[in-house]
């Protein structure tokens, strides 16, 4: 699934060519065997049984959720041939008393739900687990299969025990296929596939991410199906010691592209991406609970969640204080808005931190930032509201929008901005905001993305066909109604401030507002910066230049070379390490984005 690759630049990119790497990987220092396809990894399995020498050798096959589970279980059983098969979605609870278990966090809206507390044996019928349990003490000889989401929850100390891992961004496509079904239920063919997207946020995943960090370290194997054609098995020895390498060195998750109804064209030129489609509208390039992590073991590629590199050692990636504030979920998020050609983003605005959490159970909230890599002539920014708006009007605006009576006059409430390459609009939660037209946004936030509450969409559909949600109600109590323009200008618009600078180098604090905790850190150089992690994790963006080389000054890593418009994270453990231009970019200015959590006041 990695091979396609489109040689781009054009119009839109002074450079002739791109060198955006959509498929960065770690190369994996050892010898860790990968068994590839399901001949060889039956053949592996078989030989660990004959190794174990047991009459009766158990072996557990635990699946995260959007695993095709029957394609799976099939070619499994076929090729070890058991004298038992215990398929433990059979053990859970009826689906009509799971629906009603899962209820109060999936609640009746389409797109938001609360972040469930629910641990993987709620799900299971207590008697039935006995019964299988009974049913595998019986068998004298042979091998046993258990299979499914919560395998080793229904056997605890199988002989052999496999993960079969999922990249998130691979269930979502296999949600919008109805492919998959949500944990405990059969409703993958539901008509709308955003509900199945959302039980799995608000319930599957953070059932499945609890159980998965109790089993990491006993993993004997980790199974990759995200390609179904060509199934990959490595040693669960060998995934941890990628894990271990990975934390010692910067990486880059793999960004994933999704169209849009406002989607543009920079991306495709810029990312090499298929010039046929119609357009690219989102790039998530950091969002680390969303993007896969390539392990290269020899010739062959293990795609996991980067989330397991988060879970395996938060605080060497994090930081200690980061890790004590955060505990292990990745805070800071970089992704793409691209409105080149294409059209507004819909206006919205974020929840404030006490309402995350109290109505979905967030500890915290999406604040975050447009970073401006290009905008044609023209374009603009919807950032903050009009001096005297009235919030009656406003509302009653938006409601008749939404009947049909009239289009929302977005000018005549919210303030216009023109944006230019390297400008930067700061976005605190309660601040209603978009994009226009024609620009491409490198978003600096925070990582709960999924709460954006949408007042106008300029009228149009979803690439589904369908109206896109609009959320007046939960907008309206978070609106800020006194970030009005004057307000807005002062602490929101380029609030850029050179902090050093050195020789071949100046460095400058862009932001973030001081209502956010991530710390934004320009830099522009012609030759080597030095730089810190001061004990807390890096994200940072080329934002300007062909390609730089981040460096270790005591050769603790391998030099990693990065493009135009990658993103790339160092973790916490790295220290120091430099950026300097690189190949084409030599002699020539380039320029990096920087986002870290700030530090407390002591």
């Amino acid at each position: 699934m990695f091979e396609i690759v489109y040689f781009c630049g054009g119009k839109h990119n002074s450079l002739q060519k791109s060198k955006f790497n959509q498929y960065p990987f770690v190369e994996v220092k050892g010898h860790y065997p990968v068994h590839l396809g399901w001949g060889l990894i039956i053949s592996q399995l078989l030989k660990d049984v004959a190794s174990i020498g047991k009459k009766t050798t158990i072996i557990g096959v635990e699946y995260y959720q959007g695993v095709l589970e029957d394609a799976v279980t099939s070619e499994l059983i076929k090729g070890i041939n058991p004298v038992l098969v215990i398929q433990v979605k059979n053990l859970m609870w009826p689906e009509d008393i799971i629906q009603a278990m899962v209820y109060p966090d999936v609640t009746d809206d389409r797109i938001f739900g609360y972040l469930t507390r629910l641990t993987l044996d709620a799900f299971f019928d207590p008697g039935k687990v006995r019964k299988a349990s009974d049913e595998i003490d019986l068998v004298k000889e042979g091998i046993v299969l258990v299979l499914g989401t919560g395998a080793a929850l229904v056997w605890q100390s199988p002989d052999i025990l496999i993960y079969a891992d999922m990249a998130r961004w691979e269930i979502q496509l296999r949600m919008r296929k109805h492919e998959v079904n949500n944990l405990g239920l059969t409703n993958k063919d539901t008509d709308d596939w955003m509900l199945l997207y959302k039980q799995g946020f608000f319930v599957d995943w953070r059932v499945c991410d609890r159980w998965k960090k109790k089993l990491m370290p006993r993993w004997d194997y980790l199974l990759d199906t995200n390609n179904r054609k060509e199934p990959k098995m490595v040693s669960g020895n060998g995934l941890l010691v990628g894990l271990k390498q990975s934390l010692t060195r910067p990486f880059s998750v793999v960004p994933f592209f999704d169209p849009g109804p406002w989607g543009g064209q920079w991306m495709k030129e810029n990312c090499c991406l298929d010039p046929a489609e119609e357009n690219y509208a989102w790039c998530f390039n950091c969002v680390p609970e969303e993007n896969s992590l390539l392990l290269k073991f020899g010739n062959t590629i293990i795609e996991i969640p980067s989330i397991n590199l988060v879970f395996f050692d938060p605080e060497k990636l994090l930081g200690n204080a980061v890790y004590n504030i955060f505990g292990d979920e990745f805070p800071i998020r970089f992704d793409y808005l691209d409105t080149i050609d294409g059209g507004n983003l819909s206006l919205q605005v974020h929840p404030l931190t006490g309402y995350i959490r109290e109505k979905f159970g967030m500890p915290y909230t999406q604040d975050e930032s447009y970073y401006i890599m290009e905008a044609k002539p023209g374009a603009i920014v919807y950032l903050g509201l009009k001096e005297g708006v009235s919030p009656d009007a406003m509302i009653a605006d938006l409601i008749r929008a939404q009947t049909g009576d009239d289009p929302f006059d977005a000018e005549k409430h919210v303030q216009t901005w023109p944006v230019k390459k390297h400008d930067h609009f700061l976005i605190p939660g309660g601040t209603v905001h978009c994009s226009g037209k024609d620009s491409m946004v490198l978003e600096i936030s925070s990582t709960p993305y999924i709460f954006t509450f949408k007042l106008w969409d300029w009228g149009r559909l979803g690439m589904d066909g369908m109206p896109r949600p609009i959320n007046i109600e939960h907008g309206k109590n978070n609106i800020q109604w006194d970030r009005t323009t004057i307000w807005t200008r002062q602490n929101l618009v380029n609030r850029i401030e050179k902090v050093d600078e050195g020789n071949g180098w100046v460095e400058e604090r862009t932001g973030l507002h001081e209502l956010e905790f991530i710390e934004t850190r320009r830099h522009w150089f012609t030759g080597k910066v030095l730089h810190h992690t001061e004990g807390g994790v890096n994200v940072i963006c080329l934002v300007e230049g062909r390609e730089v080389i981040v460096e270790s000054p005591t050769n603790a890593f391998s030099p990693f070379v990065v493009h135009y418009a990658e993103t790339f994270i160092v973790p916490a453990s790295v220290g120091e390490y430099s950026i300097r231009p690189y190949g084409e970019s030599i002699g020539k200015q380039c320029a990096t984005m920087k986002a870290f959590v700030r530090k407390s006041p002591d």
